[in-house]
This record gives C-alpha cells, structure tokens and sequence, in this order.
C-alpha cells in the first residue's frame, strides 16, 4: 500500500544531510516540519515552504512520519528520549549513521514503546539526493517501508533489507568499507607521485577511469570467493611481486606503508599457508571471515 500524496514528514536534524532529505520530501509535495537543536539551518528550507519548530515535541507533534538524521547513536537518545510518551503509536525512521547493534537497540526501544520503527543506511552524499545514483538502503519494519515507499523513492533508489534493523547498516558500512579502502589506495598513488612533480587532481583524472573499469570486475570476484576460487585468474605470487614492487617504490619515495603494506600481508599469510599458486582472490581467507549463514 503507498502513501497519500500529502503525507506529512518531520525531519529531526539539520546537517548536510538532513537539510537534503528535507528538500526532498518538499520537493515532492510533503508537508514538512524541521527541527534542530541550534537554529539557522533551516532558512532555505523554509523559505521552500517548510515549518520550522523550536522543539521536538512541536516537530513530532502531527507528523505521519518522523525522520530522524541526527550526529550519532546517542543524539537520537537525546533527542527522542524526552518525547518518548508522545511518540507512542507513531513512525519513526532513523537515518542517523548508526551502527548494527545500535540500530537494533533502537528498533528494541522503540517496540517497547509502541512506535514503528524503520532503519536506513544512505548510500549516497548530500547533493546525490534525489538524483541518479543515490541509494537508500532499509530494515526493520517491513509495513513502514511499503507504506511510506513512495515517500523513501524521493531520497534514491529504496531497497528492503529484511525485518532485522541492523542489516542495512551491516551493508551500508560494508560498502563504505569498499569506498575509504578505495580513497586509502588514491591516496597512497597520489603520494608516491607527488615527488615526481605530479599533482593529486592530475593523478586523480588520470586514476578514475582504470579505477572505475577495475570495478566492473568486483562482481565476478565475489563469485570465485562464493565458489571456492575455482579459477585462477591472476596468482598469489604474481600478485605478491606486484604488492613488493609497490612497496618497494613507495619506500624509495618516502611513502609510508600504511596502506599497502597491510595488503601485502594479507597475500603473504595465503602463501605462507601453501596457496602461492591459486587466485589472487584468495587472500579475503586472510580476513578470518565468519562461515556464511
């Protein structure tokens, strides 16, 4: 079942972030009411028709839906805590940067209290909002999330993750892992050539297009890790002398080995326990990852 076409949404929190769902939901003709705990951050969002309130009560007082987009964990304690007997029959969706067990502790406070809760992870930056490539990812309540789908389809791409409230953050901060390790790479590249005169934007426009086409491969990666490393595509040994070479030149300009080094570690530990010879896709055994439920 979707939403009425004036579903009216409360947004707690100002930040980058919350100010872009805010326009969003306006944007998309919801009657919206912001929130946050210093003020001057809701001006253009108000001047685009939003309510502005002085305090949570007044923010949650009429909303269908409540949107919380707070620092941490914690301010959505501090924030919701004081409130907590008024927010009792409503919906509640956290799309605060939490982690798993921190999501789960809210779905668990919030199912004590009598309030809907679903969970989100925002897979995207404050200006993707709304546009092409911005993913929201969910769990928790399942009847909220179709509910209000139409609504969370204003944000970017929604997709239902199951009724355990954690899962969503679980794949949020696993992509986010992808994405800092990715930048960790750019920027240990992006220092071995600073000595030779090249600047960090020119070794970006040049590294971005090999970087993306590498990407496209993650897929058939996961696949030889799934079955078990099947077939060798690049060894472990040819993969060690690359990471040597790396680490070599890095020391040679200066480069800490912050970075790389803890790769080269991964594939020394796989070779060391005999798999010299097999996919280079092996070395994840070296993560010690949990069997797969």
């Amino acid at each position: 079942m979707a939403q009425s076409a004036r579903t009216s949404v409360t947004v707690l929190g100002l930040g980058a972030m919350g100010r872009a769902l805010g326009a969003a939901f306006l944007g998309g003709g919801h009657p919206t009411t912001v929130w946050n705990r210093s003020a001057g951050r809701e001006t253009e969002l108000v001047a685009a028709g939003a309510l502005s309130v002085s305090t949570v009560a007044e923010a949650i007082a009429n909303a269908d839906v409540i949107v919380a987009c707070l620092f941490d964990h914690r301010s959505v304690h501090e924030v919701l805590d004081p409130v907590t007997g008024q927010l009792t029959g409503s919906t509640l969706v956290n799309l605060t940067s939490t982690e798993p067990q921190a999501a789960r502790e809210l779905a668990e406070w919030a199912a004590r209290h009598g309030i809907r809760y679903l969970d989100g992870g925002i897979m995207a930056t404050p200006p993707m909002i709304g546009r092409p490539g911005s993913s929201i990812l969910f769990s928790g309540s399942e009847q909220v999330f179709d509910t209000y789908r139409e609504l969370w389809e204003l944000l970017g791409a929604a997709e239902y993750f199951g009724p355990d409230a954690g899962s969503a953050s679980l794949i949020d901060f696993a992509m986010l892992a992808g994405m800092y390790a990715m930048f960790g790479g750019f920027y240990h590249g992006a220092a071995m050539v600073r000595g030779a005169g090249i600047s960090a934007a020119d070794f970006g426009t040049r590294v971005a297009p090999f970087l993306a086409a590498m990407t496209a491969s993650l897929p058939v990666a996961g696949a030889q890790i799934d079955a078990g490393y099947p077939t060798v595509f690049q060894s472990l040994d040819f993969t060690k002398a690359a990471l040597n070479a790396i680490v070599s030149t890095s020391r040679d300009a200066g480069v800490g080995l912050d970075i790389v080094g803890p790769l080269e570690n991964l594939v020394d530990r796989q070779i060391a326990e005999g798999h010299g010879a097999e996919t280079t896709e092996r070395m994840f055994e070296s993560l010690n990852p949990p069997q797969r439920v």
